[in-house]
């Protein structure tokens, strides 16, 4: 894989699709795909964590060093940052937001989810749009639902910095598609 350097303003991907399509699970087989290309890949992951079959919960990991914390559980508390049937642990947010803002220079960035906490309530990875407006990577992939998609284009084209190379949604053949058009890149 010939991925060329893309410097602040360069190519975003957009994997796309509605929750429980296989985005969270598309990009962990996007970074072993890399790695195993020698690439250096970074960002951070959201897989559910399922106990007795029921979605318990959300982790957030490290990309690069596969450090997990716990991001939300599903309760009902009335505490704290809520989104849906999830209480969202402060600390663990932080603990994304320092990891993000460190992820580059890489190769394979990648950002799971920014979702509704970012963008309608500023919470959450706050600096992910930052991040993949200045980042230095070859490629990154940002996983955004299919209504934020506008929002998140409109986003980062108000910046004119970057550009969003392609909205593609999860599936069987997501992760060849993304791999195509970074060998395909400008």
């Amino acid at each position: 894989m010939s991925l060329r350097p893309r410097r602040p303003g360069g190519q975003i991907v957009i994997l796309t699709g509605e929750p429980g399509t296989g985005k969270t699970t598309a990009c962990r087989q996007l970074v072993d795909r890399a790695r195993a290309l020698g690439l250096d890949c970074a960002g951070i992951v959201c897989p559910a964590r399922v106990a007795g079959g029921v979605k318990a919960g959300i982790d957030v990991v490290d990309v690069r060093t596969e450090e997990r914390r716990r991001l939300a559980e599903v309760d009902e508390f009335p505490d704290g940052l809520r989104m849906g049937p999830y209480r969202f642990d402060e600390e663990a947010i932080a603990w994304g937001v320092a990891r993000l803002g460190r992820a580059c220079p890489c190769d394979l960035l990648i950002v799971d989810e920014i979702g509704p906490l970012e963008m309608n309530r500023a919470a959450g990875w706050t600096n992910a749009l930052e991040v993949l407006l200045t980042g230095e990577c070859r490629l990154a992939v940002a996983v955004v639902r299919p209504s934020l998609v506008g929002a998140v284009r409109a986003a980062v084209s108000a910046s004119g910095t970057a550009q969003i190379r392609a909205s593609v949604s999860a599936g069987p053949t997501v992760v060849a598609e993304i791999l195509a058009l970074a060998e395909r890149a400008p």
